[in-house]
């Protein structure tokens, strides 16, 4: 089967800062310790990126979507979108990169991600609003909205819960993109993580808005298929009305891509939909 990874990180020391520069994230470490052990499997620093490439190789894997943030204002972090855009250059048309820009930074954002689409070849934008300590409809926001659809790629936005202490959870509740769906019903959405603990509240605004997409990112596919886990609707609507909407991303190095996979191979699914989850609507969104 022809996979799209919608989320992933090389294992390159440009893409991966020195923990001390991302303390904020400290608590994540805590919350996927387990899943992330299964990921790197004891390979060594060294031969990590043959490894990482070389699994993408076994799973027959068409694309790779590759994200820089910029969090400078409130967390003095930031992956530059040149160096994204060089590593998807320097290993061939899998890799495609999204752009990150800080929305505290006004008409510099703009321009940075003007740039980053015309020249650097980036397909789109990843905003961690609760990096950004910024709610989903902050006006701030807004002129960057307005700057995707006029350069016709989609936003990546955190719609869920976060695990950092040093930000807050309502950063990333879905009810903040019904209202940027409203003002921007053009805008392109993939909505990541699937919305926890809000997935009924994500489902409504996807169902409500035909440009929203779902994005089943660092979460374990089998969780959909766990009673009272919170993320069954998924698999009811996913597998029905929104089959053409939830788009998979392994969040790697969070969990093993091939796990993952493997997991959404054995949820009751029709084989039309898995098809539709691991490569079709991906490839529609992304206009590939």
């Amino acid at each position: 089967m022809t996979l799209i990874d919608y989320g992933s990180t090389p294992p390159i020391a440009a893409l991966n800062p020195a923990p001390e520069r991302k303390a904020h994230l400290d608590n994540y470490r805590r919350v996927y310790r387990s899943s992330e052990a299964a990921a790197k499997q004891d390979v060594s620093e060294a031969d990590a990126l043959r490894h990482y490439l070389a699994s993408y190789d076994a799973l027959g894997t068409k694309h790779v979507v590759v994200k820089a943030r910029d969090v400078e204002t409130s967390f003095g972090l930031k992956i530059r979108n040149e160096d994204v855009a060089d590593f998807c250059r320097d290993h061939g048309g899998r890799f495609i990169g999204f752009a990150g820009v800080d929305p505290m930074k006004g008409m510099e954002a703009i321009r940075e991600l003007e740039y980053a689409v015309r020249e650097l070849g980036l397909r789109g934008l990843n905003i961690q609003g609760f990096e950004n300590r910024i709610a989903i409809n902050d006006p701030r926001l807004y002129p960057l909205y307005a700057k995707c659809i006029e350069l016709d790629v989609p936003i990546n936005l955190h719609c869920s819960v976060n695990f950092s202490t040093q930000s807050l959870m309502k950063y990333g509740h879905p009810m903040q993109l019904d209202e940027v769906m409203v003002h921007f019903p053009e805008l392109r959405v993939i909505a990541s993580p699937p919305g926890w603990p809000w997935v009924q509240d994500l489902i409504g605004v996807a169902w409500r808005h035909a440009n929203v997409h779902i994005g089943l990112v660092a979460v374990r596919p089998k969780y959909l298929n766990v009673p009272n886990s919170g993320y069954e609707p998924l698999l009811q609507y996913g597998n029905t009305v929104l089959q053409d909407r939830i788009i998979f991303g392994s969040a790697w190095p969070m969990q093993p891509v091939s796990r993952a996979v493997e997991e959404i191979d054995a949820l009751p699914l029709k084989e039309s939909v898995k098809r539709k989850w691991l490569h079709d609507n991906a490839a529609s969104v992304l206009e590939l």
